[in-house]
């Protein structure tokens, strides 16, 4: 059976890379805090759009797709789910909200890990909502020949409770031994590879990683969107994950590949947090000024409708004003035309 001791494994993951990526996150961790404190109000702005992005993102990633002016009404409870796939959206803004609300109050065990994955399908009618798998469930990949293979093999129904229970013993022994950081992202490596449920594992996983980060006391995640990074990633996200993956069941695998890219995720999410917190709080912005600085610091195109999304408290009449005046004083570029049209700075100043 795997053997999931972290208290003898982390030592040996400090490697300088991770290391400098743990100071400057702790680093984060500290000015985010004194951020929260001084701008409780403002920030709500944010908790609202994070909602709404991880919502979307992680339901992306598991192909269940919902119009965006409709997923906004689901996020925000205005209507109710009209078949399965907004079942699935609204399970999991509702275990997003616990999570967001409760998380000091939710315990790392094998009945509250039920808990979550049965609120997650509790507008969905079925037997296999909040108990573990019932077959075994193997990820392959296929070709472009239609040949499958073997990319990972989790463990077997028989012994998916004992890994679960055992998986959240170790967590718990090493609470207070193991960086808090490396410990989060190892369990949720590990929970991936055991893969207990017959669906929603990819789900599962990135709500339990936000559980774990926000009792460690890195809130980020309910600011900027950590499903969203992830999924714009998502490549390198699978790739990662295979990589820590391989040779699992022997006790030979390596979490580094998982852990740098998971660490680098939360720089990520820390740095956004504290571009749209200066946008936010310079009392010397205007609504205009916002959209303008949004676009000079936007790598790349950017759309109006993404605008709208960065932005659901200013008004889409707003923005149009905005981008005509940039246009017209030669700030930006205008690329294509109707629905698909882009914008894209200039000018340096």
């Amino acid at each position: 059976m795997r053997d999931y001791n972290y208290v003898e494994k982390w030592h040996k993951l400090l490697t300088p890379q991770i290391v400098k990526k743990l100071v400057l996150i702790n680093e984060y961790k500290g000015k985010c805090g004194i951020i929260i404190e001084s701008y409780k109000y403002e920030l709500n702005e944010l908790i609202e759009i994070a909602k709404v992005q991880s919502i979307e993102a992680s339901n992306i990633m598991e192909s269940i797709l919902v119009a965006k002016d409709r997923l906004k009404n689901l996020v925000h409870a205005k209507t109710m789910p009209r078949n399965s796939k907004e079942c699935e959206i609204v399970g999991y803004r509702d275990v997003l909200n616990i999570i967001h609300e409760n998380y000091d109050y939710i315990p790392i065990n094998v009945n509250y890990l039920l808990q979550l994955h049965r609120d997650l399908y509790k507008f969905l009618r079925s037997i296999d909502v909040g108990v573990f798998k019932t077959s075994d469930n193997i990820i392959s990949d296929t070709n472009e020949n239609g040949n499958e293979s073997v990319r990972f093999r989790p463990v077997s129904v028989l012994e998916t409770y004992s890994s679960i229970d055992a998986l959240c013993n170790a967590f718990h022994e090493a609470k207070g031994e193991v960086d808090p950081l490396l410990l989060d992202i190892m369990f949720i490596l590990d929970f991936l590879c055991i893969h207990p449920f017959n669906d929603g594992n990819g789900r599962i996983s990135r709500l339990i990683t936000l559980l774990l980060l926000h009792q460690s006391g890195f809130i980020v995640g309910k600011y900027i969107s950590i499903e969203k990074i992830i999924e714009e990633s998502k490549e390198n996200y699978y790739k990662a994950i295979y990589n820590s993956y391989i040779k699992w069941h022997e006790n030979k695998n390596d979490y580094k590949p998982f852990i740098n890219y998971m660490l680098d995720v939360l720089i990520n999410a820390y740095k956004e947090f504290e571009d749209k917190v200066k946008l936010l709080t310079n009392p010397h912005f205007s609504k205009t000024d916002r959209i303008r600085e949004i676009i000079k610091n936007h790598m790349g195109t950017i759309t109006k409708s993404e605008l709208m999304e960065m932005n659901p408290y200013i008004s889409d009449t707003t923005i149009q004003r905005a981008l005509a005046d940039l246009l017209k004083n030669g700030k930006i570029k205008k690329i294509g035309g109707g629905r698909y049209t882009k914008y894209v700075w200039k000018v340096k100043d």
